[in-house]
């Protein structure tokens, strides 16, 4: 695994196939174990990472910090008031400096373009912590946490309510069809997925036998799912959308009664955070025995560190 994703950029998770991807969640899942057994190595002494944060985070920020630290790595966090990035500066030239300083760097904004600029001109690895378009270590995150609660996640339901046409749905897409994780989403027409998106995903599910479907029936799209995952209604930078978003997700939220639509007494429940309690989710379900939320939360870290020890060929 280490020589074949060694230097290699977390822009998307389209970039990486079934085997690498499998290959990182068997590793986080190694490294999360070593944790939890009291192991303690310095795999990333003396190295650096750059984490450039256009958008606020607690646990993409934290997930990288402390995975980094805590193996003996300096981590160097940058927001747009620390650095000229794209103002005064273009992203290339920055990009340029920063490869030049740190071994990889994280970025977490707006523009899915900036992550790969800063990929093609900084010569080092580049960790995408979310952008308006994918938010791929949320996805391993996620599978992971599917993954400790059901065990093989292949051939498992997971169905997103909510927002379809997100970030995060994105990923979801993609990892699932990769990996043979049935997805369903469950949205709106308005709020449907990107039919470029949904062909993706399926060029993808053609090989590994996922099941993708689309629609905007709950009970009929809920039904049987092992997990129902949702996300905020209104993402970062969309905020005078609350209104319009309202009205057309409330009968999408993700309460008592939705779990029980599922017909499936075992159905869990996951969320990337932060939540809305009473918007996307009922405090009764996030709150309550089916919940995977904080389980989810924690995997971030997990996960991000095995993907840098990967791609800094430190397996």
């Amino acid at each position: 695994m280490g020589a074949a994703l060694e230097g290699r950029s977390l822009l998307t998770l389209s970039d990486f196939s079934g085997l690498e991807i499998r290959s990182l969640l068997d590793l986080a899942a190694r490294v999360k174990n070593q944790r939890r057994h009291g192991e303690r190595h310095e795999r990333f002494r003396g190295l650096t990472i750059a984490l450039i944060f256009e958008k606020r985070s607690t646990r993409t920020r934290c997930a990288f910090e402390t995975a980094f630290g805590e193996e003996g790595g300096y981590p160097v966090f940058l927001s747009p008031a620390d650095i000229h990035l794209g103002v005064k500066e273009s992203v290339e030239d920055t990009a340029r400096v920063l490869g030049r300083m740190f071994d990889c760097i994280q970025f977490r904004g707006y523009a899915q373009e900036t992550a790969r600029i800063l990929a093609g001109y900084s010569g080092v690895p580049v960790y995408n912590g979310l952008t308006d378009d994918f938010h791929p270590t949320q996805a391993l995150a996620d599978i992971l946490t599917l993954e400790e609660a059901f065990g093989d996640s292949r051939g498992r339901t997971l169905c997103y309510v909510g927002d379809g046409r997100n970030n995060v749905a994105n990923s979801l897409l993609i990892i699932c069809g990769k990996l043979g994780v049935n997805i369903t989403i469950v949205s709106p027409p308005e709020l449907a997925p990107a039919g470029a998106m949904v062909s993706l995903a399926r060029s993808f599910a053609e090989e590994s036998g996922a099941g993708i479907e689309i629609t905007s029936d709950i009970d009929a799209g809920v039904r049987g799912a092992d997990c129902l995952y949702t996300d905020v209604w209104v993402s970062m930078g969309e905020e005078d959308k609350l209104k319009e978003r309202m009205e057309l997700l409330t009968p999408y939220r993700v309460d008592g009664r939705l779990m029980e639509k599922t017909q499936n007494p075992e159905c869990r429940f996951m969320h990337c955070l932060p939540a809305v309690k009473g918007n996307e989710v009922t405090a009764e379900v996030i709150e309550g025995p089916m919940s995977m939320v904080w389980d989810e939360a924690e995997n971030r870290k997990h996960t991000i560190k095995a993907l840098m020890l990967a791609t800094l060929g430190l397996v």
